[in-house]
C-alpha cells in the first residue's frame, strides 16, 4: 500500500458545517484509475461519515458535526481498477467558536 501522493485537504472545520472534502489520487494513478473509496473515522469520536463518491482520480466525503478542538483522522481507503490497494490518512480539526 502506498501514500505517495498529492493532498489536497482542508485540515479544518467548523462543528455547524456540513462541507464536502476530496482527495486527489491523479499524482499516484498512473495508468490506474479509482474503482471504489471507502473513508472511514480512524480516531475521535462525534464526527459524522455522510455521503461519499469518487471519480476516477478523486475521492470525496461529506463531513458534518464535530466536537469543538478535538483533531480527527480519516482513513480513506481506494481500490484501482487495477487491483490496487491505497490508503491515505488525513487530519481534520474542528475549530473552536
Amino acid at each position: 500500500m502506498g501514500t505517495a501522493m498529492s493532498i489536497s485537504w482542508t485540515p479544518v472545520k467548523d462543528s455547524d458545517e456540513v462541507k464536502d472534502y476530496s482527495l486527489d489520487w491523479s499524482a499516484l494513478l498512473v495508468d490506474d484509475t479509482i474503482s471504489t473509496s471507502t473513508w472511514t473515522l480512524a480516531s475521535g469520536e462525534g464526527l459524522t461519515i455522510g455521503a461519499s463518491s469518487n471519480t476516477n482520480t478523486l475521492s470525496t466525503v461529506w463531513l458534518s458535526a464535530g466536537t469543538a478542538g478535538v483533531n480527527y483522522e480519516l482513513l480513506n481507503r481506494v481500490v484501482t481498477t487495477g487491483g490496487r490497494t491505497y490508503d491515505q490518512t488525513v487530519k481534520l480539526k474542528v475549530r473552536v467558536k
